[in-house]
């Protein structure tokens, strides 16, 4: 989390920063991470040190169950192990886990208004991840805490928890105020 151009000017308070970057980390993920591992493992030890006696389509749908779903569970958590959020003075872009897929960019101009949200947790939206309920909008939810949630013109809300989400609600208003209104999309 690191605000760029944010010194103090002679006339006042600090003008936004150009660029502010911030991330959150979910190191209990990693745990679900091993253990889709574990079952990848398992599938491939089957197919190659088979003592499977009773067929070999048993054999197969026990292979490429226990890859299939080591590997989705594998990458499903490895995707949420983190999130990286930016901002900048054209949009706001978020990038989960560490090839940044999946990814969101909202541009400023979609955006009404920035607010800090104090306590976010799985439980509100339904587990960890890329969670979307129709009465509270979309959210990428990677740990309980602190959270922005973004109030965009078309009446939707997306929330995402990052570190230091204050200082990310002072720069998206700032670069609000700097702005035109929002277009409805």
């Amino acid at each position: 989390m690191r605000e760029h151009s944010s010194h103090r000017g002679p006339t006042g308070p600090a003008p936004a920063p150009a660029v502010w970057t911030g991330r959150a980390t979910n190191r209990l993920q990693w745990l679900p991470a091993v253990a889709g591992a574990a079952c990848m493992a398992l599938g491939i030890t089957l197919a190659v040190e088979s003592p499977w006696t009773s067929g070999i389509a048993p054999l197969l749908m026990a292979v490429i169950g226990c890859v299939a779903a080591g590997v989705l569970v594998l990458f499903g958590t490895l995707a949420f192990v983190h999130v990286a959020v930016r901002v900048d003075d054209d949009a706001m872009e978020v990038r989960c886990g560490h090839i940044g897929v999946p990814r969101r960019r909202i541009p400023l101009s979609h955006v009404v208004d920035a607010d800090f949200e104090p306590s976010v947790t799985p439980r509100q939206w339904g587990g960890w991840g890329y969670r979307w309920r129709p009465e509270k909008g979309t959210a990428v939810v990677v740990r309980r805490g602190e959270g922005l949630v973004l109030r965009l013109g078309d009446g939707r809300t997306f929330t995402v928890t990052v570190d230091d989400a204050e200082a990310a609600v002072r720069a998206i208003r700032g670069l609000l105020r700097r702005t035109p209104p929002p277009t409805p999309v």
